[in-house]
């Protein structure tokens, strides 16, 4: 590693680099095409990153390329290999949709070396002659069973491909494997060295998997019960737009502090969201998988699956949002009992560790009958006995005699004519 990389990476309190980012950095710095797999929180960014980096030309224009699924993410990765680059006098800019095009314009004349982008944003900006990707010398894509599982946006990245030089590096890095991932010599006509540390590496920290067996019609309540308990701030996930919206509601209308974050939103209100979540001024962020994937919220306690995933692979990625780096994290899995059931046989291949959880009293609880138990005897305040007095007899009512006008008594009155 490079020597001012080496004091950089100490003075950042590092111990050592992680599994991925031994395993990866010589095979990036022979000039090989990976493909790298590693746990959620495993240092993948770094993993890439720096030896990519030694290999750039400070003021020789875009040379690194970096593909993200989501606007977060790619800014998320510019932040963490901008400091990285300055050590050796290399710019990162962040190309992504939902930010002023034309600030990004102005910010590309200044050709700086390393590019982060979303892939709408980044082939609009090629395709406009505002973005010049000749001189690469190496393309990564990041979260690539996201970006590569999609017909669109896969077709997109070949794009991003075809534009740069025929003998660029080409990476790709993920925390799961799908079957696209098999076929990378299909789409870019590629070998590459396949690096995966998943069952090795052990960064993860302890993760408790709760299912919790609510009613659909009471899960918001649900959400509201968990933003109770002491020191619970989670991002949750759902599978519609639609039902997060309303939920989003109901939540504010019972004064919960909740915020959004869709990919529909501008930029500064996404990330204003994220913001609140890290200084814990909300409880519970509204996400979808798109809007989240690969994002690294340090010390985030929980996830809640508010819809239970589809799959395997998205469940891995949605709660690979806690836990990081060695942090205790907690997964809540809502659902009837038919869907939990059915979510249990689906995961069965894992080494998940689901156990039942009851939200009960402020807690979440594994075990509800001795939570109960637990909880210390209430007080009853002994009432003074009742003193029955002798029923008082009733006062007799006494009528009042009608005074009659004794002196017209039995006459009548006669009309005068």
């Amino acid at each position: 590693m490079n020597e001012k990389f080496t004091q950089y990476f100490q003075e950042q309190g590092f111990k050592e680099p992680t599994l991925i980012q031994k395993e990866v950095y010589p095979l990036l710095q022979a000039g090989k095409n990976v493909l790298g797999l590693a746990p959620t929180g495993s240092g993948k960014t770094l993993a890439y990153a720096l030896p990519l980096l030694e290999k750039l030309l400070p003021k020789d224009g875009p040379q690194l390329l970096i593909i993200a699924p989501s606007q977060e993410l790619a800014a998320q990765i510019a932040a963490v290999i901008r400091p990285w680059g300055k050590l050796l006098e290399l710019n990162t800019q962040a190309l992504i949709g939902g930010a002023n095009v034309k600030r990004q314009i102005e910010k590309l004349k200044q050709r700086p070396e390393v590019i982060v982008g979303t892939p709408g944003r980044l082939l609009n900006l090629v395709e406009t002659k505002k973005l010049k990707l000749h001189n690469l010398e190496a393309i990564v894509i990041d979260e690539a069973d996201e970006l590569l599982s999609q017909e669109e946006t896969r077709e997109d990245c070949r794009k991003l491909v075809s534009c740069a030089k025929a003998d660029v590096n080409l990476s790709f890095f993920s925390a799961t494997k799908t079957q696209v991932l098999d076929e990378l010599h299909r789409w870019f006509g590629i070998e590459v060295a396949v690096c995966d540390v998943r069952q090795q590496d052990h960064t993860r920290g302890v993760v408790d998997h709760y299912l919790v067996e609510v009613p659909q019609r009471k899960r918001v309540e649900a959400l509201r019960k968990l933003a109770q308990v002491d020191g619970f701030y989670a991002l949750v996930f759902f599978k519609q737009s639609a039902e997060l919206k309303d939920t989003y509601e109901k939540l504010v209308h019972h004064q919960v502090p909740v915020a959004r974050l869709v990919s529909d939103q501008r930029q500064v209100e996404r990330q204003k969201a994220l913001t609140s979540l890290k200084k814990r001024t909300v409880r519970l962020v509204l996400t979808t998988d798109v809007a989240c994937r690969g994002l690294d919220i340090e010390k985030l306690p929980a996830v809640v699956n508010f819809d239970l995933p589809r799959d395997v692979n998205t469940y891995i990625h949605r709660v690979g949002r806690t836990g990081r780096m060695g942090e205790k994290g907690l997964v809540v899995n809502l659902g009837n009992e038919h869907d939990l059931r059915k979510f249990k046989q689906l995961a069965a291949g894992e080494n998940f560790d689901f156990k039942p959880g009851f939200i009960y009293n402020k807690q979440l609880v594994a075990d509800k009958a001795q939570a109960q138990m637990d909880q210390p005897e209430r007080k009853v305040k002994k009432q003074a006995p009742k003193v029955q007095n002798e029923p008082v007899p009733k006062a007799k009512k006494h009528k009042k005699k009608r005074q009659r006008d004794q002196k017209n008594k039995g006459k009548r009155k006669v009309k005068k004519s």
